[in-house]
């Protein structure tokens, strides 16, 4: 699978599962809408500020983000950091209309926040295979990238 296939699995993908340690050390993972990709190392992700996996991550950000179709039998594991950001340029970017349903105080709102998942190595699979990434190939592939809604690009 090249970085190029890779980066289109995510692309079309909306939702990732983020795996990550709980304070109780419990193992734990969490479906999130996940579109908002800089090439296949850095992830945005909106979610609440209150959500237990926010609390969790902003004590330990070890996380890992899983990627699947399971229609192609493609899926990648990407290891690394989940920094949780109030940012307001992220939150300008990822906010969408009726999104105030969740945050009443808008764009601001305390409890809108964003996870930023930096990846440091991976994993993909597919039928044909399976091979890790690491950081020095995921840096080198992204950085000609900036963010972009993957799943706008792959579904016009």
């Amino acid at each position: 699978m090249t970085n190029d296939e890779i980066k289109a699995l995510i692309d079309r993908s909306l939702f990732a599962s983020i795996g990550y340690t709980d304070e109780s050390e419990r193992q734990n993972i969490r479906r999130v809408f996940c579109v908002w990709h800089k090439g296949i190392g850095t992830h945005l992700i909106s979610t609440n500020t209150s959500s237990s996996h926010v609390q969790s991550l902003m004590n330990n950000g070890k996380a890992c983000l899983y990627f699947s179709d399971d229609t192609t039998f493609e899926a990648v594991c990407l290891y690394g950091r989940a920094n949780i950001s109030f940012d307001r340029k992220y939150r300008e970017l990822l906010w969408n209309e009726g999104d105030e349903k969740y945050y009443p105080k808008g764009i601001d709102d305390e409890d809108y926040c964003i996870i930023e998942f930096i990846s440091e190595s991976g994993r993909y699979y597919r039928y044909d295979g399976k091979a890790d990434l690491t950081a020095d190939n995921i840096a080198e592939f992204d950085k000609i990238y900036e963010f972009e809604n993957g799943y706008s690009i792959t579904h016009r």
